[in-house]
């Protein structure tokens, strides 16, 4: 009997992600994924949703093709990934197109009417700001050193927009608590304007 969707998508990613290790903390990268994917198992049971939220990296961050992925697990499933996938613009510094880059996934977030793009921006989201309010629990606005946008005020820009971006979702635990751990993390962070500058 062949292996279920998700099975062969959580192999596929520790593969894809073998020796990657996160931002913050040095754990390894595949627990993000993992988490992600247990994240929109509480909203929804779609295999194919599933099997993209634990795949939603690896065309960003490793070697993977959408090609491939639409050959091993379909065009659904690729075009999920395709969604959550930025275009980081290799060859220039990601801390100048740090801006533009989130406000291309924010515009094409907000357009999306499909409630399984909501979902899988949602596990991803939801991961990262748990690791973020962790991080931030221990070290403080000290954390910002760490990633390519360093000014406070734009990570809270971004992390609020996407809130806003999944109200869709907002009778759902997940996002109750991703609301919740953002506005402990930039509490007191002045709001900005929706192109990310000043109110």
């Amino acid at each position: 009997m062949s292996r279920d969707i998700l099975d062969r998508a959580i192999c596929f990613a520790v593969e894809a992600h073998s020796g990657m290790v996160r931002k913050l903390g040095n754990s390894p990268y595949i627990l993000h994924p993992l988490e992600a994917v247990a994240i929109a198992g509480t909203l929804t049971e779609d295999r194919e949703i599933l099997a993209a939220m634990v795949l939603h990296d690896v065309v960003e961050d490793t070697s993977a093709t959408l090609a491939e992925i639409e050959g091993r697990f379909g065009l659904r499933v690729a075009a999920l990934v395709g969604s959550e996938t930025e275009n980081k613009r290799r060859g220039q510094s990601p801390s100048a197109t740090w801006m533009l880059r989130k406000e291309e996934s924010l515009r094409r977030l907000r357009a999306a009417d499909d409630i399984a793009v909501k979902i899988l921006w949602m596990g991803d989201k939801l991961s990262n700001i748990r690791s973020i309010h962790a991080a931030f629990l221990r070290e403080g606005p000290a954390i910002w050193e760490h990633f390519n946008q360093k000014d406070p005020a734009r990570q809270a820009w971004y992390y609020r927009s996407v809130a806003r971006a999944l109200r869709d979702l907002e009778d759902s635990s997940a996002w109750r608590e991703y609301n919740r751990k953002v506005e402990e993390v930039f509490a007191g962070v002045p709001e900005l304007d929706e192109g990310g500058g000043g109110a």
